[in-house]
């Protein structure tokens, strides 16, 4: 079945704290060229889709974008060295009671306390996103290298009729331009060899001959035909 080399497919994913779109585009290459954005996708998520692609594509440009959006939450910790040396600190500070110390006395001084933005990746989500994804743009290469076949198909066709009327006027034209050439020269008042004759004559025709040319024709239209049915991606050839 021949399949388009460009193609499209996208999906996406919403409810009130998650947005995962997904868009792939592939146009003509001569390898298998996969590129993912952005750059610091999470590596498990990027072997992933590299990994089903591969299997799925044998050739072509791949273009896969992704758009994430997943909630964030802030993780505290608090470093015990640091804490711990800030209390003997103020222990030998006779002015400052530790016991009246609170949180918020504490919470800004470097180094005590450290806060980290935690965000909750649901990859399987993300991996079904790009699935999805990957299946419309397959459907939509099949479709599109449908209707390339059908046409191919069409322009071929009408080409071999047009060899096989061409081959038998070539007979009959090869046939009357030998006959006409021995007429013309039997009218002449000339004593010559009658086989030399026959064999200049034949040389004459050979060269106006076409029938080379149009089993040529015929030959890479059969070709062009095997090549739509194959199953393999052939890329260019020679």
């Amino acid at each position: 079945m021949t399949k388009s080399m460009t193609g499209f497919g996208s999906s996406r994913y919403l409810d009130t704290k998650i947005e995962i779109y997904c868009e792939i585009k592939t146009v003509n290459h001569r390898f298998l060229e996969i590129s993912t954005k952005p750059n610091d996708l999470h590596s498990e998520l990027d072997v992933y889709v590299r990994d089903i692609t591969s299997k799925k594509l044998r050739r072509g440009s791949v273009d896969i974008r992704f758009k994430l959006k997943f909630p964030t939450e802030n993780k505290f910790t608090v470093n015990d060295s640091s804490l711990n040396n800030l209390i003997r600190t103020i222990k030998n500070i006779k002015q400052i009671k530790l016991e009246n110390l609170s949180f918020t006395d504490v919470k800004d001084i470097p180094g005590i306390i450290n806060v980290e933005q935690v965000t909750s990746i649901k990859l399987n989500l993300v991996k079904r996103v790009f699935q999805e994804s990957l299946k419309m743009l397959l459907d939509d290469r099949a479709s599109e290298g449908a209707k390339i076949e059908k046409l191919f198909l069409q322009k071929i066709n009408k080409i071999e009729k047009n060899a096989i009327k061409l081959s038998t006027s070539n007979k009959k034209l090869t046939k009357k331009r030998y006959e006409n050439l021995n007429n013309k020269i039997s009218n002449l008042s000339l004593t010559l060899d009658q086989s030399r004759i026959e064999q200049e004559i034949a040389l004459l025709v050979l060269k106006h001959d076409v029938a080379e040319e149009i089993e040529r024709i015929i030959f890479h239209a059969k070709s062009l035909k095997q090549e739509l049915g194959s199953t393999t991606a052939s890329g260019k050839k020679n």
